[in-house]
């Protein structure tokens, strides 16, 4: 991207990898009186591009350490704040450099671990993962035919077919970008190359020979509740690869009155499972549930892969509506997927990641 938006500006481009970049001299430079002294690789990096106003790319900004020789991330507000960057000093050089001209742009896969007097000084701009339907665009302009030239072969000799794609790339590849897919590709061409080697014929991966070639699929869409149901609700989740369908079951059984959380949930989901319940009480009249049920019946509430941790605040209708429908016996539609932080009043606050929501809503 930074590549593009430096051909786009007709500017040179620069690129620095912070990562495991600890001693604060990588930026500022030495001090002359040291052996091996030299400039810091921001002046090195504008001497290389051979200009004042190149596209400087600093990499992986949130993986930057500090340790005795300094701070790195420190020396950076310098750098990256434009309204004393045109005075910039460089300890080699010992005179003010002007980096105003220069544009800055970093990339960072975790912004919580920006330093936040750092983190202040950048505009943000974030990347959400691509759809399906991208995926398979950038494979068939892109991918396949760059996997094809690797493993010696042409679109004539092996070919995949379009289902087969979107096979790939829903049940192999839980990801936001390509990598994993590039790599299934990759498996995909060696296999057929190996097979066109021993029958002399060429290969098409299909749908229905897509096993032979990559095995079993890992990631299977099986969550979803396929009928109407006492006390399970089709829940949707944000994940870093996409969104997800996430169900909840719940189920009220003769008892004390004890509530049970489990499939490993975070304090956040916990607390909304309980406004959830609170809610339920309050509004057990309008419900036409018994209200004293609190305390003859216990409630289990259940978020399956039990394995996987789950937080987040958006789990709260869905709870509340599981809850209801165990203690009503009233079953849920299972066609419908709902989200929202719930309030102890019933209202329903607004979400985040609509995108990837909505786009895991499509997929079930």
């Amino acid at each position: 991207i930074a590549k593009s938006i430096a051909r786009a500006l007709g500017r040179k481009f620069v690129r620095m990898s912070l990562g495991g970049v600890k001693d604060e001299a990588e930026i500022r430079g030495h001090r002359r009186t040291y052996i091996g002294a030299i400039p810091g690789r921001i002046v090195s990096g504008v001497k290389q591009a051979g200009t004042m106003n190149p596209l400087f790319l600093l990499d992986e900004i949130d993986k930057m350490s500090s340790d005795f020789k300094g701070d790195p991330a420190s020396a950076m507000l310098e750098v990256l704040d434009s309204e004393i960057n045109s005075e910039f000093r460089d300890h080699y050089l010992d005179i003010e450099f002007d980096l105003s001209e220069v544009m800055f742009v970093t990339t960072a896969n975790d912004i919580g671990a920006i330093p936040a007097p750092l983190y202040d000084r950048m505009e943000v701009i974030e990347l959400s993962g691509y759809t399906t339907y991208e995926k398979e665009q950038i494979a068939l302009r892109h991918l396949i035919h760059k996997q094809l030239k690797e493993n010696g072969l042409t679109p004539e000799l092996l070919k995949i077919d379009q289902s087969a794609l979107s096979d790939m790339i829903v049940g192999y590849t839980g990801e936001s970008g390509v990598r994993s897919l590039e790599r299934v590709i990759a498996e995909a061409c060696r296999k057929g190359a190996r097979q066109y080697m021993e029958t002399g014929k060429p290969v098409t991966i299909r749908r229905r020979n897509l096993k032979k070639f990559l095995g079993i699929p890992r990631y299977m869409d099986t969550m979803v509740s396929r009928e109407n149901q006492v006390g399970v609700v089709n829940g949707l989740a944000w994940t870093s690869a996409g969104g997800t369908t996430l169900p909840v079951e719940a189920v009220a059984m003769e008892g004390t009155g004890k509530i049970e959380l489990t499939g490993q949930l975070g304090d956040v989901m916990k607390e909304s499972a309980m406004t959830g319940l609170s809610l339920v009480r309050h509004m057990a009249g309008a419900l036409q549930i018994d209200e004293e049920f609190y305390k003859e019946r216990d409630i289990h509430v259940h978020v399956p892969e039990g394995a996987i941790p789950k937080d987040g605040p958006s789990a709260g209708i869905t709870m509340a509506l599981a809850v209801t429908s165990a203690l009503t016996g009233r079953k849920v539609r299972c066609d419908v997927a709902m989200t929202g932080e719930i309030t102890l009043t019933g209202r329903v606050l607004p979400i985040g990641g609509l995108k990837e929501k909505t786009l895991a809503a499509l997929r079930a």
